[in-house]
Parts: C-alpha cells; sequence; structure tokens
C-alpha cells in the first residue's frame, strides 16, 4: 500500500519544482504503468492519492491534469478573499439604502431597559414573537409554517448542520443533487456524513436517480435545493415536485429542503408543501438581510422538534437572542419586505449585466439569480480559467467546488442533450452579488475576453 503513496509523493515532488507545468496533462494510467513498470491497479491508486491531496483533477474523457488553482474551500465561499481585489466567489446581496432601513429597526433595542432583554441566551426554539415573525417572513401562498414548528440557528448552513445531525448517524448515506452547495460537502465531512451524488436534469434532482441510490444501498435522507439550486440556478416545476414527494414517501426517507435563495423566486412552491411530514426546511437571513446580523430558521415536520433542537444545542448552533429580537423588528416593521423587492430587483439588473457581457458563450442563469454557471469553451478547464481570472485580480468559483465525489463530471455526464448541467470540470460559477455593479460589469468584461484567449 505503501508503494503509491511513494510514487505520489515524486510525482508531488515534480510538481511543487515545476517541471510539471500546471495545466499539463499526465499519461493515462495505463501508460505510467508501463513507464513506471508497476501494474495499473497501482499507477490508479497514485493518480487517485494525487486527486486527494488536490494535486491533479481527472476530467472523464478527457485525461488528468495538473491542477492550475486550488478548488476553494468551504471558507473561500463564506469570507472575502485577500488574494482577489473583487469577488465574485462571495455572494451577499446589499440593496441601496439597506443600512439605513436596518439601524431604523435595531434603534429600538439599543434602548438600555431593552437591551437587557436582548443580550440574553435564547433557546433552539427561540421566543414566542421570534417564531410568529419567522412563520410570516417564511409563509409562501401554497404554505404556511406552524409556528409551533420553528427552530432557530446561527445562520442557514448552522441550521443544515442541525438537521442532518438529527437524521443521519456517523457513516450514513445522504443524497444530494451532483452539484450541491459547498458548505454542505464540509457539514458532511465533520459530521462523518456519506454524500451519495444523484443525477440531475433540467429540473433538478431526478426522482429516478434517487430510488435507484437508495435501492443500491439504503440512505438516510436527502438534502435538495429545489428553487434556484446553486450552482446552477434550476428550479423545479409543481409536477417534479409532487413526484419528488412522493419518491420519499414511498421510501420513506426524510427531506432537508434548502430554500436560502428562493426569496428571490416569487410565488414558488415549496417541496415541504407536498411532503409536509418528512420535510425540514431550511432559510435564514443572511442572504435576505446581510450576513453579519442573521438567524437560521429550520421548520421541522411534526413530532421532530425536540430532536433537532438537542442537535442544535449539542453543536451550539442555536441563534443569539439580540438576532431573534432583530427579526421581529425587521420583520414587523416590513424593513425585510422591502429588502427582497429591492434585491429581486437589483439581481435581475445584475442578470442583465451577465447576458450583455458573456453574449455568446454557454452561460446557464435565471434572470431571479445571483449567479451563473459558466460552462468554458474548450480548450479551458476550470482550474486553468480561475488561476487565469485570479491573475486579473478576480476570484471565481471553479466548477468542482460543487461538485460531489463519485458522481461523474465530464462532458458525458447528465442526460443526453443536458450534460452541462452535472459538469463541473470545465464550468465556473459567478457570484454576482458582492460587488458594485460598475465594477461588476468590468470583471464581466475582463473575464470574456480571457475566455477567448489561449490558456
Amino acid at each position: 500500500m505503501g508503494d503509491y503513496r511513494r510514487i505520489a509523493d515524486r510525482i508531488a515532488d515534480d510538481i511543487a519544482a515545476g517541471r510539471l507545468a500546471p495545466g499539463e496533462q499526465l499519461p493515462t494510467q495505463r501508460a505510467f504503468a508501463r513507464r513506471r513498470r508497476i501494474a495499473v491497479s497501482t499507477a490508479g491508486r497514485v493518480y487517485g492519492e494525487l486527486v486527494r491531496r488536490g494535486l491533479v483533477v481527472g476530467e472523464v474523457g478527457r485525461g488528468t491534469f495538473v491542477r492550475a488553482a486550488p478548488v476553494p474551500s468551504g471558507r473561500a465561499l463564506a469570507e472575502p478573499s485577500a488574494l482577489a481585489p473583487v469577488n465574485l466567489e462571495l455572494n451577499y446581496p446589499s440593496a441601496p439604502g439597506q443600512s439605513e432601513l436596518l439601524a431604523a429597526g435595531l434603534a429600538p433595542l439599543l434602548r438600555p431597559e431593552t437591551l437587557a432583554e436582548s443580550l440574553r441566551t435564547a433557546s433552539a426554539e427561540g421566543t414566542a414573537a421570534a417564531r410568529e415573525a419567522a412563520a410570516a417572513l417564511l409563509a409562501t401562498p401554497g404554505w404556511s409554517p406552524a409556528p409551533s414548528r420553528l427552530l432557530f440557528a446561527g445562520n442557514a448552513r448552522q441550521a443544515v448542520a442541525g438537521a442532518l445531525a438529527s437524521l443521519v448517524r456517523p457513516g450514513g448515506r445522504v443524497g444530494v443533487e451532483s452539484l450541491t452547495y459547498p458548505l454542505v460537502k464540509d457539514i458532511a465531512a465533520r459530521l462523518g456524513i456519506v454524500l451519495v451524488p444523484l443525477a440531475m436534469d433540467e429540473e433538478g434532482l431526478r426522482p429516478d436517480a434517487l430510488a435507484a441510490a437508495h435501492r443500491g444501498s439504503p440512505l438516510s435522507a436527502v438534502y435538495v435545493q429545489p428553487t434556484l439550486h446553486n450552482p446552477t440556478s434550476l428550479t423545479a416545476g409543481t409536477g417534479r415536485r409532487a413526484e419528488l414527494a412522493a419518491t420519499v414517501r414511498q421510501l420513506d426517507l426524510p427531506v432537508v429542503e434548502d430554500r436560502i435563495w428562493s426569496f428571490l423566486h416569487e410565488g414558488e412552491e415549496l417541496l415541504a408543501a407536498f411532503a409536509p411530514e418528512r420535510t425540514h426546511v431550511v432559510d435564514g437571513l443572511s442572504k435576505r438581510v446581510a450576513p453579519g446580523l442573521t438567524a437560521g430558521f429550520l421548520v421541522v415536520p411534526e413530532g421532530r422538534q425536540e430532536q433537532v433542537a438537542r442537535a442544535l444545542r449539542s453543536g451550539g448552533w442555536t441563534a443569539a437572542r439580540f438576532a431573534l429580537e432583530a427579526v421581529v423588528r425587521w420583520t414587523g416593521a416590513g424593513t425585510v419586505d422591502r429588502l427582497v423587492t429591492a434585491k429581486r430587483a437589483d439581481a435581475e439588473r445584475r442578470q442583465r449585466l451577465a447576458a450583455r457581457h458573456l453574449d455568446g458563450f454557454a452561460v446557464r442563469a435565471d434572470p431571479r439569480a445571483y449567479y451563473v454557471w459558466w460552462r468554458l469553451p474548450a480548450p479551458w478547464r476550470a482550474d486553468t480559467f480561475t488561476a487565469a481570472a485570479a491573475r486579473h485580480g478576480i476570484a471565481v468559483t471553479p466548477g468542482p467546488a460543487f461538485h460531489v465525489a463519485g458522481s461523474r463530471s465530464g462532458p458525458a455526464a447528465g442526460r443526453a442533450g443536458v450534460p452541462q448541467i452535472a459538469t463541473a470540470a470545465d464550468a465556473v460559477r459567478l457570484g454576482l452579488a458582492s460587488v458594485p455593479p460598475p465594477e461588476l460589469a468590468r470583471a464581466l468584461r475582463t473575464l470574456a475576453e480571457v475566455a477567448r484567449s489561449a490558456p
């Protein structure tokens, strides 16, 4: 077993010394085995070890290449980048006049008599006022959560962690879209959960893929983003949601439905409306309002409140009382509604910029979303393009950051006719929310010029 690691060490030394350059293609595993006089199976282990170390990237149908840029960690997608002045990884929208609106809502909390109460600790159940406010905020025309089923976390990521920790034991398997929110991969790794990639089509997660994976080896739960899926911005229709609900009922599987971006999609129907008895709905304030003072919302099925609350407490994931008091005031004053209206209009403006400057490229987008999924023109790959963008001072997220191990990511992935959905190796996600529009326009123009040039 140690032999293949020693060979991998020598390849790693060659990469570090520049003898193997970024973007350089390695021999096929069979050719590598002949050259090194080792078994093909050992060559496979060497290449697997190099992929595990993040030194190379394997692309189905194309080969194995020395990585030109690292796949961002979860931190890179949640915190500002110090390496590129224009950050299209981070994606937190801000509306004009947002600070003034938020300050007005917080002013009553700063009175001494109110502040003392606001600085007390809060339970996972929050307060009665916070539950009422959150239930009103989350309600849609087809779904209205009972306040008694609301729990609170510090943010939506912690709400996802609490839901999964309450549902899945270490070693358990959770089905996810083949491209998924990168921080969910980090959460799963910390909880000892195995993510199982499920095939997607034009409406997101395919029910037949979910059923097949469960038959192969039982799943413990499903994590899904049916509205404005990140990174592809796909949205499931009513028929698909009903089909997914029927599938999880038939398989007796619980669901974690992430709707963190769904506030941009007016009138969307939740999966929870079709399967309320098994769906855990996750949402939060970081995108609607601001990332610095936020709360995560978790609507749980009837009878699961205590199990999920226990998971939130044990993980240290409960919300701060001050944040819950802010939720009550911002919701009651209509502040959140005004910000949502402004951000919907802002997202549409930024999508128009992307459509103008990336015209002619293979870009998947929704006019309501704050991101686009860009399938790069050959011979660009995600890592070489990310490195080239960084040299121009622009941070983008390479497709492999969203790729779930075990899923196919090459040109043949997905159903016939829609391979671009599941392709990660030659795609990048551009977050449109976090830089001012003039700066965004300049960055998009620069990226288009880079894409038209040779690597």
